[in-house]
């Protein structure tokens, strides 16, 4: 574990370590939402493992009350987890036309051409950046996962496989590499060490270049109860506020921001060189600032609050499988997300109430949920049994699961939807 701790002495000669905020150091002293334990949510079980000793970690997220992080406390190192990785994100249609609407605007809004220099830190198997390459912009991925990235550069889009911080925008920018457009899209929640990944982006970054960083908005996750976005390899949940804060830091101003429907409710944020007064703050990011003001992101009660909306979130998607069940129905997933590892092991929702559940992405297929070692298949396993219910985990691609699969309507199957309550779409 590398936060940053000191030692509590309690009854009994035990030594219990209090964990320090991973921005701004001070001691973390309150709980945001207690998940229980939970397995690494993208560590797929195969067959051979299902008799072995699985780890489980401490699903606890605290939140600093001096500069409203909120986080998760580093179990496993990033190494451990993203070396060899089973999150492929080109496998979700809607994302990468997201991807594709966002190269255009970039390209349009910054005047990118042949001549810039465009580097995504978590590039995964090169889902976004084959855009800029079709446009021949120069474009590089930096991604840790060598089995992904492998991927990438087979689409043709440059990869340097490695962890990035200030050791590797160093080498970079001596390189000659630095960026005019630097960006990371749902990359900011799995960095440890927050002061050296933004430090390292401050230094690959151009004089007059732009960083965009997309990721989950703290504010959506609390107004619609998604707790199944925490997971292990998530390290921290973040307001506009505290990203301000954080970049803020490390000479960094956060000059404009977007609002978008993906993953929940996501913001992207545009930061600049702090002396780089070509690019004015935005009355967007004003506003969004002052609306987190008067939600109350400042103040320890909103966070308080949290803990028991998740409560009733499982007892109402348990009371469902439990009636479903008792009425003979049959109920399989859509899916094997990670944030539908989470929901599943905290609820304990194992082949006990979910019969398997399916995924597009072959890598997964053939193995079993961590922790529920619910089996994975391939989609056409449904139209094969024609289940009731189909409980659709990667709640954020609802619309185009239920496009895909409406083939189950014909037996009088249904959708069910566990977030932010249980809904049943017929």
């Amino acid at each position: 574990m590398t936060e940053k701790t000191k030692e509590l002495p309690v009854q009994n000669d035990i030594t219990v370590k209090q964990s320090r905020c991973r921005f701004c150091e001070a001691p973390l002293r309150h709980t945001f939402v207690d998940l229980g334990m939970s397995p690494l949510c993208e560590s797929y079980v195969s067959a051979s493992q299902l008799n072995q000793m699985e780890p489980f970690y401490p699903l606890h997220v605290q939140v600093c009350d001096h500069c409203y992080l909120v986080q998760l406390d580093e179990y496993v190192s990033p190494e451990h987890i993203f070396t060899e990785y089973a999150y492929f994100s080109s496998y979700a249609d809607t994302w990468l036309e997201h991807c594709k609407n966002y190269t255009n605007l970039m390209v349009e809004r910054f005047q990118l051409n042949g001549h810039s220099h465009v580097v995504e830190v978590a590039s995964n198997d090169g889902y976004l950046l084959q855009y800029f390459v079709e446009k021949k912009i120069p474009a590089l991925g930096i991604e840790p996962a060598a089995n992904v990235a492998k991927v990438a550069i087979e689409k043709g889009v440059p990869t340097l496989v490695a962890f990035f911080g200030v050791a590797c925008a160093r080498s970079l920018a001596t390189e000659g590499k630095q960026a005019d457009l630097l960006l990371g899209n749902n990359v900011l929640a799995q960095v440890p060490d927050l002061n050296d990944f933004v430090a390292g982006m401050k230094i690959l970054l151009k004089p007059q270049g732009v960083i965009t960083i997309e990721f989950p908005h703290l504010m959506c996750l609390v107004a619609e109860n998604q707790f199944d976005t925490i997971y292990h390899e998530h390290f921290s949940y973040f307001s506009f506020i505290t990203a301000e804060k954080i970049f803020a830091a490390h000479g960094l101003t956060l000059f404009d921001v977007e609002e978008l429907p993906t993953h929940g409710g996501s913001l992207r944020i545009y930061a600049r060189h702090d002396h780089d007064s070509s690019k004015p703050i935005s009355g967007r990011a004003l506003q969004l600032k002052q609306r987190e003001l008067d939600a109350g992101l400042t103040d320890m009660a909103y966070y308080a609050a949290f803990e028991e909306q998740v409560k009733e979130t499982k007892r109402k998607l348990l009371e469902f499988l439990i009636q479903a069940r008792r009425a003979g129905k049959t109920v399989v997933g859509y899916g094997a997300p990670g944030k539908g590892n989470t929901l599943l092991n905290y609820c304990g929702v194992r082949t006990d109430f979910l019969d398997y559940t399916v995924d597009r992405n072959p890598y997964k297929q053939g193995k079993f949920l961590p922790g529920t070692h619910i089996p994975i298949f391939d989609p056409d396993k449904i139209l094969e049994t024609k289940p009731d219910y189909i409980l659709i985990l990667p709640w954020n691609f609802k619309d185009e699961i239920m496009k895909q699969m409406a083939v189950i309507r014909d037996w009088g199957g249904q959708f069910v939807v566990p977030i932010p309550e249980v809904k049943v779409f017929r």
